[in-house]
């Protein structure tokens, strides 16, 4: 090897000099005052190349610098230390000698380096997105995991986001946000020509390089409410959901900071297929609910009030409290007039649950269209047994029906069973009685034969009609005992000349505190009351919006 300049009086043996002078890795003699004596050509190679990038040719790199000076002062070899030089990394290796001068073997460690930097890189981007996975579906509304998207995707991959959802027509709710602002959500008509690749992304076509994008064109909407920086780079992505786009994700970087690289687009489609994703959940849930909510408002027991000077009162439990619907039903449907009759059906369906609701549900509706032939209970039976006898429901129904008509002060009640519990009545004097109605169960048997029977109420008497999970709801001391029709009419002799809600509530009330593990079958009340008294109250809505035109008397 050919010495450098001034390093003729070097002490160095010139063996040990023809030992590293050819060696792979770039080699250095330095002395003790850090100023370099020789270097080998693979170090001049080194050293001409970072004397072409503006560095001193003859003078260390400063990490380099750093660790002579400590292992000058300290007096021992302080270990591999590691730093750039060049471009490049390299790991360097002391090796002192007699003389107090130090040999510097410079170890090529750049592909290590940039590897572990990737690998880094890539932990790194595999832990935000689980992170924003957590985020994103810890929540099924909408309007919350739209607004979680868009702050995170500022946060994290640009300095602005905007979500374009998909839109009705031209109108499209965006949602903007930006490192320390505020998230806003807008309606607003847009133009999807006017973002290259928009339209495009609403499609869910894939998207288009971000240098194809000039930011200056873009419209005025795609700017967050505040963001006074000038844009430098954008990207349009679509958001994936399950069938349909979920929208467009639109990433913006001030031109202050560097242009977005491939990387980073790769990234910003991962986080958009995630967000995508939980943007779809969400709206498939939100639509779920909203059918469900739908149907359930069919289903579920309607409100009762006073009609034609009767007052009505029921009360529904579902045989699961996470439930809604269930077997149990009960109807009130108003005559036109105050002479004519209202129509009452209380019943129970084999089974619980939502099955049980699907088939209590159609036995109303046929009962809805059966109105006009509700004075007839017995072909109204007829009638409703053959459309279940021809539906491809294998359950069948016990009902109670009654027709109520307020005459002269007095209640008029037509009550028939279909294989249901009979009707309480419950006397002003706190006598209880049983209606002596009888019949078979609809859906069963080609023929309903039925009893019907006429009862009448005073005023302070109420007629109770009721399913059997109030009766054999089982609990009580030992925690197996069937609640009773004999307890049910203890009850109820304390109810003489109460309100039809008060009846139904205080009825409810002891058949739950009568359960022991909280497992019972669905229970329905309806109680049918004559007030008491004879002061007129102010009309009310009847139930099903019809009026009530009677006085409304109240219990003393």
């Amino acid at each position: 090897m050919t010495p450098d300049p001034g390093t003729s009086g070097s002490s160095y043996s010139s063996d040990v000099r023809t030992a590293w002078g050819d060696a792979p890795y770039p080699v250095l003699l330095v002395d003790r005052d850090g100023e370099i004596v020789e270097t080998n050509d693979a170090a001049r190679s080194l050293f001409s190349r970072r004397s072409a990038e503006g560095a001193a040719a003859q003078g260390l790199p400063h990490w380099l610098a750093e660790a002579h000076g400590r292992l000058r002062s300290a007096g021992t070899p302080p270990g591999a230390v590691s730093g750039g030089m060049a471009g490049r990394t390299f790991d360097a290796h002391p090796s002192p000698t007699g003389g107090g001068d130090v040999v510097w073997w410079l170890v090529e460690n750049t592909e290590l380096r940039l590897a572990e930097k990737a690998l880094h890189g890539e932990r790194e981007r595999a832990a935000l997105l689980a992170e924003i996975s957590g985020a994103l579906l810890s929540s099924l509304n909408v309007d919350r995991c739209t607004e979680v998207t868009a702050r995170m995707a500022a946060d994290h991959l640009a300095d602005a986001a905007v979500i374009v959802a998909p839109g009705q027509g031209r109108r499209h709710s965006l949602t903007h946000a930006q490192v320390g602002g505020e998230v806003t959500q807008t309606v607003v008509p847009i133009d999807a020509g006017s973002v290259p690749g928009l339209a495009e992304a609403l499609q869910g076509f894939p998207p288009v390089p971000t240098r194809w994008i000039d930011p200056d064109d873009l419209p005025g909407w795609v700017v967050p409410p505040g963001f006074d920086r000038p844009i430098g780079s954008v990207i349009v992505t679509p958001l994936p959901g399950h069938g349909m786009p979920a929208g467009v994700l639109i990433l913006l970087r001030s031109s202050t900071h560097r242009a977005f690289t491939d990387g980073e687009e790769v990234f910003a489609r991962l986080f958009a297929a995630r967000a995508g994703a939980a943007l779809s959940a969400a709206r498939l849930y939100a639509e779920q609910a909203s059918i469900t909510a739908t149907l359930l408002r069919e289903l579920l027991p309607p409100r009762l009030e006073r009609v034609h000077g009767v007052e009505y009162a029921g009360a529904y439990r579902a045989s699961q409290d996470h439930e809604r619907v269930g077997g149990d039903f009960y109807d009130v449907h108003p005559g036109a007039d105050p002479g004519e009759e209202t129509f009452v059906v209380l019943g129970d369906v084999a089974g619980k649950g939502l099955e049980a609701a699907v088939l209590t549900g159609k036995i109303r509706s046929v009962l809805q269209a059966l109105l006009p032939l509700s004075g007839d209970h017995q072909q109204v039976l007829d009638l409703l047994n053959g459309a279940l006898l021809n539906s491809h429901h294998t359950r069948f129904a016990t009902l109670v029906l009654a027709s109520a008509r307020r005459c002269s002060g007095q209640v008029r009640l037509r009550l028939t069973s279909a294989g249901h519990l009979p009707p309480l009545i419950v006397r002003a004097d706190g006598r209880v009685e049983e209606a002596a109605t009888s019949g078979t169960l609809v859906g069963a048997l080609p023929e309903v034969p039925v009893r019907s029977v006429d009862v009448v109420l005073a005023p302070g008497e109420t007629c109770l009609l009721y399913t059997d999970g109030i009766t054999e709801a089982r609990g009580g001391p030992l925690g197996d005992q069937l609640y009773g029709e004999a307890r049910l009419r203890e009850a109820l002799r304390e109810c003489a000349r109460m309100p039809a809600e008060a009846v139904v509530e205080r009825v409810q009330m002891l058949a739950a505190q009568w359960l022991g593990d909280d497992r019972h079958d669905d229970m329905a009340t309806l109680a049918i009351t004559n007030p008491f008294g004879g002061r007129v109250a102010p009309a009310a809505d009847g139930a099903n919006g019809h009026e009530d035109r009677h006085p409304h008397p109240e219990v003393p």
